[in-house]
């Protein structure tokens, strides 16, 4: 079954250290999705994910023109992260997703850990069903290398980024939004 984005119920955040003690966190808007998913026949699910690059909201403006800079994203040329399934694992509760992720030009293969919660009946007729997901990367393989050592020892951007995903999604049967 085909799955349709519910964008008032879903986010991608992202977070690293800062000068080594300290978190930072971010946001970026989903462009584009699309999710095959039957909890029955897992084997045959798939999800492509499109990430709107120069959406990143970290809070403060510098830092965001910063990470939309060459230095990071460089935006202008690669204006979408992008991540690809090839294949699924388990998800009784639990289970792995197999993918392609791209940033910057560069892919890469991860696994999100993924925690599904289920399906209910939508208020609208259809069905919503949920998922969680998360993974580490290291931000150096896909060439968001700049950095800056510190006085002290260390570095001031973290090199490993975790990704959190919360996505709900509505059977194609829904029609009308609900934002509650």
């Amino acid at each position: 079954m085909t799955w349709k984005l519910d964008p008032a119920h879903s986010a991608v955040t992202f977070s690293t250290k800062h000068m080594m003690i300290t978190t930072v966190r971010g946001t970026l808007q989903i462009r584009d999705f699309d999710l095959r998913f039957d909890p029955d026949r897992v084997e045959d699910s798939g999800v492509r994910v499109t990430l709107d690059a120069a959406s990143i909201d970290t809070g403060q403006a510098a830092r965001d023109e910063h990470l939309r800079s060459p230095d990071f994203l460089a935006v202008e040329e690669y204006p979408i992260i992008e991540f690809a399934s090839t294949r699924a694992e388990g998800m009784g509760t639990t289970g792995r997703i197999f993918g392609d992720l791209t940033i910057r030009g560069t892919t890469r293969p991860v696994v999100l850990e993924t925690e599904y919660a289920g399906r209910v009946p939508n208020l609208q007729g259809g069905d919503r069903i949920a998922f969680a997901a998360r993974t580490k990367i290291n931000r150096d393989d896909f060439g968001l290398t700049w950095n800056m050592a510190l006085e002290q020892g260390g570095w001031l951007v973290g090199k490993e980024i975790l990704v959190e995903i919360e996505i709900a999604a509505v059977s194609a049967v829904e029609e009308r939004s609900q934002v509650a």
